[in-house]
């Protein structure tokens, strides 16, 4: 291990970070909003929204990602003429919005059911005693049933979040220069493998270490219940002895 090209390593790769951070949360943030749609659409109990949702669902995670940018990247660039006449070409042909577009389809497939899984899993005696206190509509859902199923969903969809921060590496195959993408371009003028994928390993392992630590804080935060409660002084014991 040469610990001085190790180190110029780093400060070559450290650059991609932004865009890597850039591309996970950008997925996750959009693929949140289609996935809370998809979710909605599965708990209609109209087989016109729910059949779709479940196709859609069923496609996107029973195929690999690389596929999916791969075809969105390249097989999309067959229908050129088409993308011009709708006039959305212009977004079809950057890389960068190609990788969004896939991540975010992606992640969408997988977070729908994990919000499903929280949604369902609100207790239906909280949701009765809301209604007999007056709540209904988006009222219940605002403070009673989307606090809940945040808590139950948080950890869940935390990992799904650091799922797409090591699934931006796939975007370095769409010329995408983010750390993976630093990465083979420095493997490709150092012929150093070794090294260079150590270094590379290192940044995502503490960045997902970050978000780790920041969704266990959310968590902890949204769950004040949970909190062990505070000792009991001994001579407030007393006193009521």
């Amino acid at each position: 291990m040469d610990f001085a090209f190790m180190r110029d390593s780093f400060l070559t790769l450290i650059g991609g970070v932004p865009l890597t951070l850039n591309l996970a949360f950008m997925a996750v943030g959009l693929g949140a909003v289609l996935a809370m749609l998809l979710a909605l659409m599965r708990m209609s109990g109209l087989k016109v929204l729910d059949w779709p949702a479940q196709a859609y669902v069923f496609v996107f995670r029973g195929t690999p990602l690389l596929v999916q940018i791969f075809l969105i990247y390249y097989g999309l660039g067959q229908f050129r003429p088409t993308l011009q006449e709708w006039g959305l070409w212009t977004f079809f042909r950057e890389p960068y919005w190609c990788a969004v577009f896939a991540l975010t389809l992606n992640t969408a497939a997988y977070a729908s059911e994990i919000i499903r899984g929280g949604l369902q899993s609100v207790p239906h005696n909280q949701v009765e005693a809301a209604r007999a206190c007056g709540m209904s509509g988006f009222l219940l859902f605002r403070r009673i049933v989307f606090p809940i199923a945040v808590r139950q969903a948080l950890p869940a969809y935390g990992s799904e979040i650091i799922l797409m921060v090591k699934a931006t590496s796939l975007a370095s195959i769409i010329t995408m220069m983010e750390v993976t993408g630093l990465a083979a371009k420095l493997i490709s003028q150092s012929f150093r493998a070794v090294e260079v994928f150590v270094v590379a390993g290192l940044i995502y392992l503490v960045l997902n270490f970050i978000i780790t630590r920041i969704i266990m804080a959310i968590e902890w935060w949204l769950s004040p219940h949970l909190r062990r409660p505070p000792a009991v002084e001994p001579r407030l014991e007393a006193a009521h002895v």
